[in-house]
């Protein structure tokens, strides 16, 4: 063969690999651009810590997202900081929809106070799960057995005459109780706030007297309530809840248009491709139509509301906007 011959055979030879590359690359691109998601397991981030509320709601949404979706579901508790650990650490992933979290309404207030950059805007919202209005309670042996009349004794006694509780310090049943004291053109400072590490040991200070009233949700007061150690004077939430379907709301009770609630979010970073998102958004709202989510909330008094990822995300926003001028006014803002 000459020296002509088998160059050409040589350039052939490396044109059609350089052509078969070319088509194997393409197709292999091709197969990973068409894998449905999701492929792999999926990993929920709780930024609250296991056996509380939020983790109780991550752990069923797991359950049923496992279901529904056909890969492993993991729930990881990232706690600290007051929820900044847990929140940055899901907006920090890796925006491809293998791990998400559950965002609480903690979201719309560090910031506010100084404890992080991070806002609602940082969040891919796929849909809202929840919703706890908070409550106005007090002891069974207190001499108030309605809201009206525990507000006139405010408004009419001297500063100190009261002591409330029902979170720490900034938490969202504080900024409950300073929302409700604004509302009614009272100064936060004439009813001091005893912090607590939560509700329930709260409601057993009150009961205890050590308080005279709780602003936290009513959910979070059932045992209590059940037991006979503590009346429930209002719900702050836009209606009375089937759990307690004869305590009045508190515009009922008191008059006052002010309204809080802690609620909880599957979200996701910000940049979520969109054929990920059309997967998650119809999974979570399936996850909260099942039965099984209703038996769930309804056995432990929490309350279920659905909003859509808009309809969610302009939530938040208002939201972030009206507690900023409470705690503003109240004195929690860095």
């Amino acid at each position: 063969m000459s020296m002509k011959s088998k160059l050409k055979r040589g350039s052939f030879t490396r044109i059609l690999f350089v052509s078969l590359l070319a088509v194997g690359m393409a197709v292999a691109s091709l197969g990973t651009a068409q894998a449905a998601y999701p492929e792999r397991p999926i990993t929920i981030i709780v930024p609250w810590g296991a056996g509380g509320g939020t983790d109780a709601v991550g752990r069923i949404f797991a359950s049923l997202l496992e279901q529904d979706l056909g890969v492993p579901v993991n729930v990881v508790n990232r706690t600290g900081g007051s929820g900044v650990v847990g929140h940055s650490a899901i907006t920090n992933a890796k925006p491809d929809g293998y791990t998400i979290g559950i965002a609480t309404v903690e979201v719309v207030m560090m910031h506010w106070a100084g404890l992080t950059d991070l806002t609602y805007a940082d969040f891919t919202v796929f849909g809202q799960v929840n919703l706890d209005p908070g409550g106005l309670m007090v002891a069974a042996d207190s001499p108030y057995k309605d809201g009206k009349a525990l507000l006139d004794d405010i408004k009419a006694k001297p500063a100190k005459a009261f002591k409330a509780s029902g979170t720490g310090q900034g938490g969202i049943w504080h900024l409950g109780y300073a929302g409700w004291m604004l509302s009614e053109g009272i100064d936060v400072a004439k009813v001091p706030w005893v912090p607590s590490k939560g509700s329930a040991p709260a409601l057993k200070d009150m009961v205890a007297g050590g308080v005279d009233f709780i602003t936290s949700s009513l959910a979070e007061g059932r045992a209590l309530i059940e037991a006979g150690k503590v009346i429930p004077l209002a719900n702050m939430g836009a209606e009375r809840l089937g759990l307690f379907p004869d305590v009045p709301t508190l515009k009922e009770a008191t008059g006052s248009d002010w309204t809080v609630g802690a609620w909880r979010m599957v979200a996701g970073p910000k940049g979520v491709p969109q054929e990920v998102i059309d997967v998650i958004v119809p999974a979570v709202k399936r996850a909260y139509e099942n039965a099984k989510y209703k038996e769930f909330m309804d056995g432990r008094g929490f309350g279920m509301v659905y909003r859509d990822p808009q309809a969610a995300f302009e939530f938040m926003k208002a939201d972030d906007e009206a507690f900023g001028k409470v705690m503003e006014a109240a004195g929690l803002t860095k």
